[in-house]
């Protein structure tokens, strides 16, 4: 499949899911994005996502895989195109100092279809970095180094991903390993009250302590972690009665019937956030997989596809 083919069936897939929540869809803010990367697409991993809140349907979240080592980076792509803008500011610094430190897996972009561009991730799973590793990245914010005794407290070590939005400058570390000690009911409430947040309680409490990856969004203008997230690993053939919080049909009508490109029962990420602004759940189907996800969803569900 060409990347002009694959970006056409990729976009074909986001407007019939935009369709299904009733979001507005336009080709003329999607497809130079997809064009963009369209080399990779075809063998690329896809996820869409939605947010729960008080307007959970605004806008449609795409993520989507980008090879490692073929061509620049996604974020020198992002600045060619202006998807992003020059600055001095160090998140334009921080995915280059992250690739001096580990071999990237993978790298991912993230865009909502009304927001547009947002941010870039880097997957390094064969090559994770702790906590004081990260620290030492010069562009890094200090914020990470602030809490790195919290982390410590609650028995987050391990980052195996980290998310830099360029938007909001801001980045998301992505905790993995996570021990049994960090899913106890105590941890979990203690870690929350720690960041000045409210406490899990019930089906959300039992929602976070089955977390594959837990991560916190940071940024450099104060010590303060802004968000924290727990999401357990995906699942197929979901339940809605067991998320931790009511959906609009419309979202559930999005999951069950967006089109996936590997089997018609989709693997379907979810995760529970909470910040100053509440507490709200994203949640999405893969629509494709990439070579990496598929060892990644093999490991942690034992589902081979």
């Amino acid at each position: 499949m060409s990347g002009a083919t694959a970006a056409e069936d990729v976009y074909a897939t986001i407007e019939e899911s935009a369709r299904l929540l009733g979001v507005p869809c336009s080709r003329e803010r999607i497809q130079p994005i997809l064009t963009a990367y369209g080399k990779g697409l075809a063998d690329a991993g896809m996820v869409l996502s939605v947010a729960t809140g008080s307007n959970p349907t605004d806008d449609l979240d795409y993520t989507i895989t980008v090879p490692a080592g073929k061509g620049p980076d996604p974020y020198a792509v992002a600045l060619a195109e202006g998807f992003v803008t020059e600055s001095d500011h160090p998140v334009a610094g921080l995915l280059e100092g992250l690739k001096a430190h580990t071999p990237i897996n993978e790298y991912f972009i993230d865009g909502g279809i009304v927001s547009g561009f947002s941010k870039v991730y880097a997957h390094f799973p064969d090559n994770m970095l702790t906590v004081a590793q990260l620290a030492a990245i010069t562009s890094m914010p200090p914020s990470l180094a602030d809490n790195a005794d919290l982390f410590a407290r609650h028995h987050m070590d391990t980052v195996a991903m980290i998310g830099i939005n360029y938007r909001s400058r801001t980045v998301n570390l992505y905790f993995a390993h996570l021990p049994d000690a960090f899913r106890t009911e105590e941890n979990i409430r203690s870690l929350n009250r720690d960041l000045g947040l409210s406490e899990p309680q019930g089906q959300a409490l039992e929602f976070a302590q089955r977390s594959f990856r837990s991560y916190v969004t940071l940024g450099w203008e104060s010590s303060r972690i802004e968000k924290i997230c727990y999401a357990p690993a995906p699942v197929r053939d979901w339940d809605p009665s067991a998320l931790p919080v009511p959906l609009d049909p419309r979202i559930e009508k999005f999951v069950r019937n967006t089109r996936c490109a590997y089997s018609d029962r989709p693997f379907v990420i979810a995760a529970l956030k909470w910040s100053p602004a509440g507490q709200h759940l994203n949640l999405g189907p893969y629509i494709r997989l990439s070579p990496l996800l598929r060892n990644l969803l093999h490991e942690v569900t034992g589902e081979r596809v």
